[in-house]
């Protein structure tokens, strides 16, 4: 069972890590340049860790400079910076490389997902109270008056069921059947990693969806054949006939391990959404995903010591530890500057390629911190 990091710190930090991975610095040679998109970033980050709005993190930065300074940020933005940032920085281009890249840094070297599960909800438009959602309609009769909405935002996810990291996301609106989402929400995650085995409720159950997971991607499907009218007879088609006669029961049992991940959203940020028009609650939603990641990796994959909060730096492919810097210095760093390891440092520093009595006893300490987090 997974955790999620309740610091505001480590969260901070991680995702300006991933941030300058993936955005370039400016969005255009003629900014103002009083910050940088990985800083907005992560103010956009705070504000879906923190559940509160634009003017809510103007002021909680505001008062907690020691948060700024974990990102470099001298300045406080105001809070139209930040709503006009956040459509253009949570657009699908961007938030599709953030997610891969912290997919890629929690998972390491392994490229292969053994199992996975699939899963859609809904969030709550508004914010009203539980009484006027289900009331009594008077005193003498005892029924009670469901209150429906015609429309809400709608969230797809395909999670890892080891480490409950979202490896892709859609975001929509409700109510719709999940039967034609099925495709968009697999394919961004089968491109990043290869899918061993995919778990889906029977509101996913199409011959084409095995089809297209089974034939394009090679991954194996577990989705229940319970779709149309009910009946004895088996299914004529070739893939929902062998979910009818020969169904995974055992992997099917961790199914539930994606309702976990939408549990886990909504206890830790929230279930409801500020925003009142589409676009903006795709962008909320989308926002909410890359938070969780970024609060899961920071366990998965250890980006830090507990004792300084020191930025540990990792490649991009290899998932080899680089040197160390302060997190101060992270303003200098461009994404574009290629890393180096300690035996090219120490070399380039005159040292040579074998490390010191002192660095190795350093190494030696830090790899013990990492394996007791």
């Amino acid at each position: 069972m997974s955790k999620t990091s309740k610091s505001p710190k480590a969260v901070a930090a991680a995702a300006y890590r991933t941030a300058c991975d993936t955005l370039p610095e400016h969005f255009s040679p003629y900014s103002p340049r009083k910050f940088t998109q990985p800083q907005l970033m992560v103010c956009l980050v705070l504000k879906a860790f923190f559940n509160t709005d634009y003017r809510g993190i103007v002021q909680l930065l505001d008062d907690c400079p020691d948060l700024c300074k974990v990102f470099a940020l001298t300045t406080v933005p105001h809070f139209t910076t930040l709503q006009k940032a956040s459509r253009r920085l949570l657009n699908t281009c961007n938030t599709e490389k953030m997610l891969e890249r912290t997919v890629k840094i929690a998972l390491g070297r392994r490229k292969t997902v053994k199992l996975a599960a699939m899963d859609s909800t809904g969030l709550e438009a508004r914010h009203c109270s539980r009484y006027f959602v289900r009331r009594r309609r008077s005193k003498q009769l005892q029924t009670l008056e469901e209150t429906t909405y015609t429309r809400f935002p709608k969230l797809a996810i395909v999670c890892d069921c080891q480490t409950h990291l979202i490896l892709s996301v859609i975001s929509t609106r409700g109510p719709s059947v999940d039967i034609n989402q099925f495709r968009r929400t697999l394919k961004p995650a089968a491109q990043i990693v290869r899918i061993a085995h995919l778990l889906a409720d029977a509101g996913y159950d199409s011959e084409a969806n095995h089809a297209y997971a089974r034939q394009t991607y090679n991954i194996k499907t577990t989705i229940p054949a319970k779709a149309g009218r009910p009946t004895t007879k088996l299914p004529k088609t070739k893939y929902r006939k062998l979910m009818a006669t020969d169904f995974d029961k055992e992997n099917y049992g961790q199914r539930w391990q994606s309702e976990t991940v939408i549990s886990m959203i909504k206890r830790n940020f929230t279930d409801s959404l500020s925003a009142r028009s589409y676009w903006p609650q795709c962008r909320d939603m989308v926002l909410l995903v890359l938070t969780h990641n970024l609060a899961i990796i920071l366990l998965v994959k250890e980006l830090f010591y507990r004792a300084g909060q020191t930025l540990l730096f990792y490649g991009t492919s290899t998932g080899e530890e680089f040197s160390q810097f302060d997190v101060s210095r992270r303003a200098s760093y461009r994404s574009t500057t290629p890393f180096r390891s300690k035996s090219a440092l120490s070399t380039e520093s005159g040292a040579g390629p074998v490390a010191s009595q002192d660095d190795a006893r350093a190494s030696r300490s830090s790899r013990s911190i990492r394996q007791s987090l």
